[in-house]
């Protein structure tokens, strides 16, 4: 007979508190989803301006959360983690309301776009306090040794909102015009927020704090690799619903549905295996399959090999994320689990801020097949830093 024969009970709830958190913040995450294939469509068609603006509108928001996170991680390690994803919860909601006054009929262009940008800072402002608050509450649920599948929850949470928002959010735009789609942006998180707080916080872990730069100073190399897998998740966020409709393809609302829908089904059949197996061997099959779908994006003659390849690249981002997480995590106590989560994030949010201006230009200039070279070739260079990574810096002491 087992000595503790309540701890299958212990297991058993804890795993029922991180999938209720992580889908929380599926709920809340729809309000990004949703505004993500709208937004580019939205500042082209009715405010008038070119891809570059576009792309800015996109990005500004993981702008915001970079310069963010550090401060989220904070809040998550000494204030408490319940308490940082609440604050971005509120803040998610505010932002949905605040873009909602860029789409009201009689506002300049200027002035909309202006009301827009201030409302995407504000979006990544919530994204990195929920996010971060979220990761740092259910470590401290599960306990240190299932880093690797909190990331995984986590991840298919946010992907699995991809999936299913963006189609529902072009639908809307459709149907409701913009600011009906940001008050639904506005809604999401405030039904996540009803969800999440009868939920009672973790402790706070006592420890010495070390400098977020410090600490992103010790999981660069990781971070590298999260930044230019980011690239190929980026270009299909921003211009792939753009590219279709430019070449006159049906089902541009499915781009994201396709990357999301693998992505998430390889966290539900695969979600344990980078703690199973190791980290490195997942990073380097996940970036050699997500460069073969980028350059299958790049070449694609018809929708439907399109289509492959968004599915394809959502196959190889999957665990990236959980991966490099698990190489994060093991580098720091665990008092600076949150600081160090959030460091990682940031580089992720990095690539999707730049990605967006970046390949807008290329766009213009070059056509939208060529943002998705672009991925690829981040891809590869990202397997190449894997390697590094495994060569050089699995010993690295702790902090």
């Amino acid at each position: 007979m087992s000595p503790h024969p309540a701890e299958p009970v212990r297991t058993h709830r804890r795993m029922l508190l991180l999938y209720w958190l992580a889908s929380a913040l599926f709920v809340a995450y729809l309000c990004i989803a949703l505004a993500l294939p709208v937004i580019p469509v939205f500042v082209t068609t009715k405010l008038g301006y070119g891809n570059g603006l576009a792309g800015i509108a996109v990005g500004i928001a993981f702008a915001s959360t970079i310069l963010t996170r550090g401060m989220a991680g904070r809040i998550a390690d000494a204030r408490g983690s319940r308490r940082c994803m609440v604050l971005g919860l509120l803040a998610y909601a505010a932002a949905g309301l605040l873009c909602s006054g860029a789409g009201w009929s009689g506002s300049p262009a200027p002035v909309a776009y202006a009301i827009l940008l201030a409302g995407r800072l504000l979006l990544g402002l919530g994204e990195s306090l929920a996010t971060v608050g979220l990761i740092a509450w259910c470590f401290g649920v599960t306990g240190p040794n299932r880093s690797g599948l909190v990331f995984a929850v986590v991840g298919m949470a946010l992907y699995a909102a991809l999936a299913a928002g963006s189609p529902i959010g072009l639908a809307l735009f459709e149907w409701t015009g913009f600011v009906g789609t940001m008050i639904a942006c506005t809604v999401a998180p405030l039904l996540a927020l009803a969800m999440v707080l009868p939920v009672e916080a973790v402790p706070v872990v006592n420890g010495a704090r070390s400098p977020f730069w410090r600490i992103v100073g010790r999981i660069w190399k990781a971070g590298l690799a999260v930044t230019l897998q980011g690239v190929g998740y980026a270009a299909i966020g921003s211009f792939m619903t753009l590219m279709f409709m430019s070449r006159g393809w049906p089902h541009a609302e499915l781009g994201l549905t396709c990357f999301g829908g693998a992505f998430v089904l390889v966290r539900v059949l695969a979600g344990n295996l980078p703690d199973r197996i190791g980290s490195i061997p997942v990073a380097l099959a996940s970036m050699a399959a997500e460069g073969a779908g980028q350059f299958l994006l790049w070449q694609a003659p018809d929708p439907a090999v399109a289509l492959a390849g968004a599915a394809l690249t959502g196959l190889g981002c999957s665990l990236m994320f959980p991966a490099m997480g698990i190489e994060v995590v093991r580098r720091v106590p665990p008092h600076l689990r949150g600081t160090a989560a959030g460091g990682l994030a940031m580089f992720q949010d990095f690539a999707l801020g730049a990605t967006g201006p970046v390949t807008g230009v290329i766009a213009d200039r070059l056509g939208y097949s060529t943002v998705f070279l672009a991925g690829g070739l981040a891809a590869c260079m990202s397997f190449l830093v894997v390697v590094a990574i495994a060569r050089h810096d699995r010993p690295a002491a702790r902090i």
